[in-house]
């Protein structure tokens, strides 16, 4: 009885140490994390092969999600043991009759099917992130944040969006007077409920209730813009989507606005097009953004950002992507510097375990970390006032 109450205040201790000390780097500057694909997918040998890689680049915060069992549980315990903490996305929860929309691989490819939003239980939600909050405090275990959901705003992850659809992003006019936006907005209304209850467990953990809620990464689509395809694959504009969530409650719910953000990699080091790039930035994706404590709005959480560079050969070619790394991340220097953005996660680390290629995204390809990956993880203090990071002049990864 004894030694098991020992260890289990040891765990507490170290955890609250682990707090203290990541809200002391917190209040200095922003995090600066990765995504990884679904780790889950990975045998126990490479997770923690995984850990070691992002121990090595000196990665602290990882974007993704796990399982709500002991698996799950187990996987961020070993994360936590090697000094990385866990930013993680959760989902809601569905009675098992709620309808579906069905996986439609060759007409709409990477439109994800599942339950329609408006179909979310909160009661079973708030279940199930008791259960995984119970299970993290009984293991030591402090989170860097907690997202509700993933691109709730698109067709891809919000199975709400019918398909086809409208071929158009959505407006805030549409969300209240449109057939189809209407649907969706009660989508949205229903997941402030799933996220009211997230903040009530939230709030009533005994390690995690200083975690950070983080609203759903929302796509970046510009509003009145026509979409990046012809498929009717369906958006709401960002500042639509923000603007409607806010009106019903968000601001009380979250600690962030959760946005992704992929700028063209057109013409790397060109200057006119990194003003483009910056024009951009700061018009659409960070314009919701305000600083902590402001009246009309929250601070933004950019939980996806990145290039893809589909030279996939080793060593691999990161010259230009390289450049656009650099120059993003001094636009993001910026509006840290205003006390817009908490906190930056590229996408992506590595590629999914399944896939049997490389993944465009990566930055872990050829053995080792590519130098944009570099660039991509360095802290904020070198890109500080417009610093950036030594260049080796090779833009090359090698094993």
């Amino acid at each position: 009885m004894h030694s098991i109450t020992g260890r289990a205040s040891s765990k507490v201790l170290i955890a609250a140490m682990i707090l203290v000390a990541f809200m002391r780097v917190a209040a200095q500057e922003m995090v600066v994390g990765v995504n990884v694909v679904n780790p889950m997918r990975s045998s126990v040998a490479d997770q923690n092969a995984l850990f070691n890689q992002l121990k090595a680049a000196q990665v602290h915060v990882m974007r993704c999600g796990i399982s709500n069992d002991d698996k799950g549980i187990d996987f961020a315990r070993r994360a936590a043991a090697m000094g990385i903490r866990i930013q993680l996305i959760v989902g809601p929860q569905y009675q098992a009759d709620a309808p579906t929309r069905p996986y439609q691989p060759n007409e709409f490819p990477e439109m994800w099917g599942g339950h329609p939003l408006s179909y979310a239980d909160p009661g079973l939600s708030k279940a199930a992130f008791q259960h995984l909050f119970d299970s993290l405090d009984a293991n030591g275990i402090v989170l860097a944040g907690v997202e509700l959901g993933n691109e709730i705003n698109w067709a891809a992850f919000n199975p709400e969006f019918p398909l086809p659809g409208e071929g158009k992003i959505l407006s805030s006019a549409d969300l209240a007077h449109d057939p189809e936006g209407k649907k969706i907005a009660q989508g949205f209304l229903q997941y402030l409920k799933v996220l009211a209850v997230l903040r009530q467990v939230r709030d009533s953990s005994r390690l995690n209730r200083n975690t950070p809620i983080i609203s759903a990464g929302l796509v970046s689509a510009e509003d009145g813009a026509k979409p990046y395809n012809n498929k009717k694959e369906d958006m709401v504009g960002l500042a639509a989507t923000i603007a409607f969530l806010r009106a019903h409650g968000l601001d009380s719910l979250v600690d962030a606005y959760g946005i992704h953000s992929y700028p063209s990699g057109s013409q790397p080091g060109n200057p006119v097009a990194a003003a483009q790039r910056a024009a951009r930035l700061n018009s659409v994706d960070l314009a919701e953004c305000r600083s902590k404590g402001a009246e009309d709005g929250k601070p933004c959480w950019v939980t996806e950002w990145g290039f893809p560079n589909r030279d996939t050969s080793c060593p691999s070619n990161e010259a230009g992507r390289t450049l656009l790394v650099e120059e993003i991340r001094g636009d993001f220097a910026a509006a840290v510097a205003e006390h817009r953005l908490e906190g930056i996660d590229y996408f992506s680390w590595d590629s999914d375990p399944w896939s049997k290629k490389i993944d465009a995204d990566s930055v872990y390809r050829c053995g080792g970390l590519t130098e944009s990956g570099r660039a991509a993880v360095a802290p904020e203090s070198k890109f500080a006032h417009g610093s950036k990071p030594a260049s080796p002049g090779t833009g090359k990864s090698t094993k």
